[in-house]
C-alpha cells in the first residue's frame, strides 16, 4: 500500500507543476506526527486522530479567504446515495440508477453563456468545482461501497496526504454499475480525479489544481411494449418484458458521455491579513486584497449509438439502422479576479466590512457536430459588492455580463440580504435575481439521424424574487419564490392533428410567446420527541403553464425515525420515508437526443405514496446503511410511472458502507 501511495503522490506532483517541495518540515507539524505515531504504538488516546484534524476546503470557500471545514463523520442521510432520490431535489427518470433524469421541481439554470443543452446525465458527472482540497495531519483515506451482492454497485476510493504542512495532494476513483430492472437498463461509469493544494509559509499564496476524468455509458431500451403492465396481477419478472430496443453487448443502444478537464488556480493575498482562531485547526485567514487567476481546459463529448432496425417504433419514422450521432465541445477558460475588503481591526466578530470583487472571464469554445465545426468566444465582466453591518446583517450583490462574443447580451444580476433577528426569533433572507440567457445550442441547431432543425430563438429572461425565513431552534424553514419567465424554451411533439404515423415521436424545440408566472413555496418542519424524529418537507408550485413546465403542483416528503445508542458505541437511526407528488402532465422521452418533451397525448398518470424503510449507523469510523426502497410495492401499488412508457424501479434492497482511515 505504501509503495502504491508513493507512486500516486509522485504522479500528482508531476501533474500539478507545483513548486519544489520544502526539504525542511516545520517543527510543530513533525512533532505532531511523531507524537501521533508514538501514541498509536503505545495504544494511547490522542486528539491527533480525531476528525477535527482532517479538514478540507473548496474552490467556492477559497474565493472568500483561507479556511477549512472538518470532514463529515455523521450517518444522518447517509442512505440517500442515489442522486435521483434526494428528498429535497426529487427527479423524474427512466426507472433505474444512471438512466436519463430530469428535475421534478422547477429550478431554472442560472448559468449564462454557451451551453450544449445536454443535461440528462448531469447528475452523475463529477464536476471540477466539486473537488475537495484537504489539510490532513496524518494520511487520510476513505472507502465507499453500495450494493454488495445486489444490482447497483457503486465504489469510491479516496486517498490524500500532506507531504509537508504546506502541500497536500490526493486522488479519487469512482466506479458504478447498475443492471436495472428491465432489458437494456444497464449503466456504468468510471470517474477519477487527482488534486493538490499548496499554501505558502506566510499564508499569502495559494495554488489549487485538479484533473477530473468522466466516462458515463447509459443504455437505452426504448421503453417497454406493454402499456398495461401493472394491470396484470400475474405478470412475470420485469426482465422478461419485451422492450422496443433489444441490442446486446457492444450493440446495445446507448449514450456515452465523456467529460475531462484540467484546472489550475493561483491566488495572492496582499496588504494586511486578519486571522481568526490562530494556530488552531479552525484557523481562518481573511485578506484585505486578493488577486487571482484560474485556467481550465475541458473536453466534452456526447454520443448516441444504435445499430439495429427500429421494428418496434422507438424512434421517429426513418430507415436508418446505424446511428452514431456525436457532439463535441472543447473549452479553454481564463478567469482573472481582484477582491478588496475594508474592515475594522477587531475580529471578535466582523462588522462594518465592505467587499468589492472585480473580474474578467474569457471563454474559447470549439464546437462540432455532424456537418458543423465552429469556434466561439465570450468575454464576461464580473463585479460583486457586499456589506456586513455586523454578524447579524449581510448584504451582497453580484453582476455578470457578457460584453463581447457569441452570447453578447447575456447577463445575471443577483442580490441577497441576510438578516439574523435573533437566535430565538430566527433569520430572514431576501433575494432577487434577473437573468438574460441565450438558447442552448441544442435548441438552435440539430443535425442528427432522426431530428433536424435550425432555429433563431430569442433570449430567455427570468426574474426572481424570494423570501426565506429560518428558525433553527424550532426546526422550521420556509421559502416563497416568484418567477416571471419570458421566451421560455422547451421541447414538444410536432403538431399532428391527422395522426400521421410518420410524425409520431418527432419533436421540435418551441418558444412560448406568453410570459410564465410561477409561485413556488417550500416549507420544512422537523419535530423531535425524546429520541423520535419526524422531518417534513413540502413544495407547492402554481403556474398558469404547469402543463408546459411538466411539474406537479404539490410534492411532499416525510421521514420518521428513532435515534438510539446500541451498547454505548453504535449510534443509529431506524425509520422510514414517505414521498408523494400530485399528478402532472407526464413527459415523454426522445431517445437519440436524450431530451424529455411534451407529447400530444398529455397523459397524467396516477401517483401514489412511495415508502422506503431504512437504518443507518456509525461504528467508530465506519458509516453504514441498509434500505428497502419502494417497500409498499409488496402491498400497493404494483408500480408507477414518472415518464410515459418507462415504469419506475421495483422494490429493492441496498446496503452501503463508508469507512474513513486517518491514522
Amino acid at each position: 500500500m505504501n509503495v502504491r501511495l508513493r507512486i500516486l503522490l509522485i504522479s500528482l506532483c508531476c501533474f500539478s507543476f507545483l513548486p519544489a517541495l520544502h526539504a525542511q518540515v516545520e517543527e510543530d507539524f513533525s512533532s505532531a506526527l511523531d507524537s501521533a505515531r508514538a501514541a498509536e504504538d503505545n495504544k494511547e488516546d490522542t486528539v491527533i486522530y480525531t476528525a477535527r484534524y482532517i479538514r478540507y476546503t473548496t474552490l467556492a470557500m477559497m474565493k472568500q479567504g483561507t479556511f477549512t471545514y472538518q470532514i463529515d463523520t455523521l450517518h444522518k442521510n447517509f442512505q440517500y446515495y442515489n442522486p435521483q432520490n434526494r428528498p429535497k431535489n426529487p427527479t423524474i427518470h427512466l426507472g433505474s440508477y444512471g438512466l436519463a433524469t430530469r428535475d421534478m421541481l422547477f429550478e431554472p439554470n442560472k448559468t449564462i453563456g454557451f451551453q450544449t443543452g445536454f443535461h440528462s446525465l448531469e447528475r452523475y458527472i463529477y464536476q471540477p468545482d466539486s473537488i475537495k482540497y484537504y489539510r490532513a495531519r496524518a494520511p487520510f483515506s476513505e472507502l465507499y461501497n453500495v450494493g454488495f451482492f445486489f444490482d447497483d454497485q457503486i465504489i469510491r476510493a479516496k486517498v490524500t496526504q500532506n507531504i509537508n504542512p504546506r502541500l497536500n495532494i490526493g486522488g479519487e476513483f469512482h466506479a458504478a454499475r447498475a443492471d436495472g430492472y428491465y432489458i437494456n437498463q444497464r449503466y456504468n461509469d468510471l470517474k477519477s480525479a487527482v488534486f493538490a493544494w499548496y499554501e505558502s509559509d506566510n499564508h499569502r499564496y495559494n495554488l489549487l489544481s485538479n484533473a477530473v476524468f468522466n466516462k458515463l455509458t447509459s443504455t437505452e431500451n426504448g421503453s417497454i411494449l406493454n402499456d398495461t403492465l401493472f394491470r396484470n396481477p400475474d405478470r412475470g419478472p420485469s426482465d422478461a418484458e419485451s422492450t422496443r430496443l433489444r441490442g446486446t453487448r457492444d450493440e446495445r443502444p446507448r449514450h456515452t458521455w465523456r467529460d475531462n478537464s484540467i484546472f489550475l488556480r493561483q491566488s495572492l493575498f496582499m496588504g494586511r491579513l486578519d486571522t481568526i482562531n490562530a494556530n488552531l485547526p479552525e484557523q481562518q485567514i481573511l485578506p484585505t486584497n486578493r488577486v487571482s487567476h484560474s485556467v481550465q481546459f475541458r473536453s466534452r463529448s456526447f454520443q448516441f449509438y444504435k445499430n439495429e432496425e427500429d421494428v418496434n417504433n422507438a424512434f421517429p419514422f426513418g430507415e436508418s439502422i446505424l446511428s452514431a450521432d456525436t457532439t463535441r465541445l472543447t473549452t479553454i477558460t481564463n478567469d482573472f479576479g481582484y477582491s478588496f475588503y475594508l474592515r475594522g481591526k477587531s475580529l471578535a466578530f466582523i462588522k462594518n466590512e465592505v467587499k468589492l470583487d472585480l473580474g474578467y472571464r474569457h471563454d474559447m469554445h470549439w464546437y462540432s457536430d455532424r456537418g458543423m465545426d465552429a469556434f466561439l468566444q465570450n468575454s464576461t465582466l464580473r463585479a460583486g459588492v457586499g456589506y456586513r453591518f455586523s454578524d447579524r446583517i449581510t448584504i451582497t450583490g453580484d453582476l455578470n455580463q457578457i460584453v463581447q462574443g457569441a452570447n453578447f447580451g447575456d447577463y445575471l444580476y443577483d442580490a441577497r440580504a441576510d438578516i439574523l433577528l435573533s437566535n430565538t426569533v430566527g433569520r430572514i433572507v431576501l433575494g432577487a435575481y434577473t437573468q438574460n440567457k441565450s438558447p442552448e445550442k441544442l435548441f438552435q441547431r440539430v443535425n442528427y439521424t432522426y431530428h433536424r432543425w435550425d432555429n433563431a430563438f430569442g433570449k430567455t429572461k427570468t426574474t426572481n424574487f424570494s423570501f426565506t425565513y429560518e428558525n433553527a431552534r424550532f426546526g422550521f424553514s420556509g421559502k416563497a419564490e416568484y418567477f416571471l419567465i419570458n421566451n421560455y424554451l422547451y421541447y414538444r411533439e410536432v403538431d399532428n392533428p391527422g395522426n400521421n404515423p410518420r410524425l409520431f415521436r418527432t419533436i421540435e424545440p418551441a418558444q412560448l410567446d406568453n410570459s410564465i408566472n410561477l409561485l413556488k413555496v417550500s416549507v420544512g418542519q422537523n419535530f423531535r420527541l425524546g429520541r423520535f424524529h419526524l422531518d417534513n418537507y413540502a413544495v407547492y408550485q402554481k403556474s398558469d403553464y404547469n402543463a408546459v413546465l411538466a411539474v406537479p403542483e404539490l410534492y411532499t416528503w416525510h421521514s420518521f425515525y428513532y435515534n438510539g445508542l446500541l451498547y454505548k458505541i453504535v449510534d443509529f437511526n431506524l425509520g422510514f420515508d414517505v414521498r408523494f407528488n400530485t399528478p402532472f402532465r407526464t413527459p415523454s422521452y426522445a431517445i437519440n437526443i436524450g431530451q424529455f418533451y411534451n407529447d400530444n397525448v398529455g397523459i397524467e398518470f396516477s401517483t401514489y405514496p412511495i415508502v422506503d424503510v431504512w437504518a443507518t449507523a456509525t461504528l467508530k469510523r465506519a458509516n453504514l446503511f441498509i434500505s428497502y426502497n419502494f417497500a409498499n410495492q409488496l402491498a400497493w401499488p404494483s408500480g408507477y410511472y414518472t415518464v410515459r412508457r418507462y415504469p419506475m424501479q421495483n422494490a429493492n434492497l441496498r446496503v452501503g458502507i463508508a469507512w474513513k482511515f486517518y491514522d
